[in-house]
């Protein structure tokens, strides 16, 4: 059987001076461990952390999250995606969302107080939220990450504020108004109509002083509080012109991550963001699971990526994040017994990982968006494996996959509709994902010859020409060659 090489070159592109401030510190030695200027280099072996501060811990804390920072380097985590860490406004506070949405002040007057709101109403963009701790306590949380090798990225969100954000009052002009002069939440651009996020403000790009009010609250927290960047919320809803000016200043103060919650090639273009979500990736994974699609769809959306994206651009690979979580499932409502083998999956394919908090605790339950709920904290096989895949991720040169990705090659198989098979090499560094992503008994050949490592189980594999494999319903392998 021959290897169908669906162009490594080709496939390699995929997963190829602010305003004071009362609680602004005095020096960023003071306040922050020493940790070298981040570097592309790291983008290549680095998983990525995303931390829900609220529900993390029963406390909610940033000093309760602080403790446990140094055991994320078990499972190779070397960028943290701290999510919104902003106070939280008051006017129009949801508590809940959907079709059934409410604000906290059309609930019972005894339950009004539990109905916390959405991290992504943002009240000052230069300040933390009481819920969480004080800035001493954020400081301390950068601090340890730092002196543990790990960056920190802030979730940003550029698109909108909270109704009592002190702009609404000072700077109207810097919000989008309908016909009537009333500022507005956000409009959806391809329909014309409101998302639903009617507890926020929908920011007007058009102004200037915006512009320039947004680039120096970014600033501040890059200067000022010495994080390593940005993860943007609903990047592509900004102007791109504002990304490339903003972007721009930004790294001329130090060099910074840049992850876009999009999907557009153009974000990536001229040293804007360094990655953007895989989305179609993630999707094709769930449809897998479910029996909608099959291994030959994932073969056609890697060709497609392949097109869409320049080489050196980064995609993050995801099973979950908050909104999945909270919106749409857990991995286990989403991805059944397929779980373990789409995680897997999302660490050998190029591109970065992402854990969501609670995910390495095996995490089975939705959690509140809006008011306070909790992750389980009891180690077991979920923290070992993800352990294990974060240790390859981190030490094995054939898994890169930043802006000089590890190649990737399809493996046939006897059946390439159910069985995937591919191989990622550096040099002489390869590594084999081989995975029956089906429900049923494959037994199946591959064009896999040679002594392996089963890198899970820890034992050695020999693979002999025409031999046939026998696959459990969506049983894995992870083959290191010796």
């Amino acid at each position: 059987m021959k290897k169908i090489l669906l162009s490594a070159l080709l496939l390699t592109t995929l997963f190829g001076c602010k305003k004071e401030s009362g609680e602004k510190a005095t020096s960023s030695s003071e306040k922050t461990g020493q940790i070298a200027a981040f570097q592309p280099e790291m983008e290549e072996s680095a998983v990525i952390y995303e931390v829900n501060i609220r529900q993390y811990s029963p406390e909610g804390t940033f000093n309760a999250f602080t403790k446990d920072i140094p055991q994320l380097k078990e499972l190779g985590v070397k960028i943290l995606w701290v999510m919104p860490v902003f106070p939280i406004s008051q006017t129009k506070r949801k508590a809940t969302g959907g079709d059934d949405s409410k604000f906290a002040s059309e609930m019972p007057a005894a339950e009004q107080s539990k109905y916390l709101g959405s991290y992504y109403a943002v009240s000052d963009f230069t300040k933390v939220n009481p819920e969480f701790g004080k800035i001493e306590d954020f400081r301390k949380m950068v601090k340890t990450a730092h002196e543990n090798g790990i960056y920190v990225i802030l979730d940003w969100v550029p698109n909108h504020t909270g109704w009592d954000h002190v702009w609404i009052k000072q700077h109207p002009e810097y919000y989008t108004h309908n016909d009537k002069g009333e500022i507005i939440d956000p409009i959806n651009p391809e329909t014309g109509k409101a998302w639903g996020w009617d507890d926020v403000a929908d920011l007007n790009y058009d102004n200037k002083g915006l512009r320039a009010e947004m680039t120096a609250d970014m600033m501040y927290w890059i200067k000022d509080e010495n994080i390593d960047g940005f993860r943007c919320d609903v990047a592509s809803n900004v102007p791109n012109d504002f990304w490339q000016d903003a972007v721009s200043q930004l790294r001329k103060q130090k060099n910074i991550f840049m992850l876009a919650e999009a999907w557009q090639p153009e974000l990536m273009k001229g040293n804007l963001f360094d990655m953007c979500y895989s989305w179609d990736a993630h999707h094709t994974m769930n449809d897998i699971a479910q029996g909608k699609k099959n291994v030959a769809d994932w073969d056609k959306l890697i060709v497609a990526i392949s097109k869409k994206y320049a080489t050196d651009d980064i995609l993050m690979n995801f099973v979950d994040t908050h909104d999945e979580n909270s919106w749409n499932g857990t991995m286990k409502s989403r991805l059944g017994n397929a779980e373990e083998t789409m995680t897997a999956l999302s660490y050998l394919i190029p591109g970065m990982p992402l854990i969501y908090s609670g995910d390495e605790y095996g995490l089975n339950h939705s959690l509140k968006f809006f008011e306070k709920d909790s992750i389980p904290k009891t180690k077991g096989k979920h923290w070992e494996w993800r352990a294990k895949l974060g240790k390859l991720k981190n030490e094995n040169p054939a898994l890169n996959g930043g802006k000089k990705k590890a190649a990737y090659t399809r493996i046939a198989t006897s059946d390439d509709a159910k069985i995937l098979a591919f191989e990622r090499s550096n040099e002489n560094n390869k590594v084999i994902y081989l995975a029956n992503m089906t429900n049923a008994l494959q037994l199946a050949k591959a064009d896999i010859q040679g002594n392996y490592l089963d890198y899970m189980s820890g034992k050695k594999m020999t693979f002999v020409k025409d031999q046939k494999i026998s696959l459990k319903p969506w049983q894995y392998y992870i083959l290191v060659k010796e």
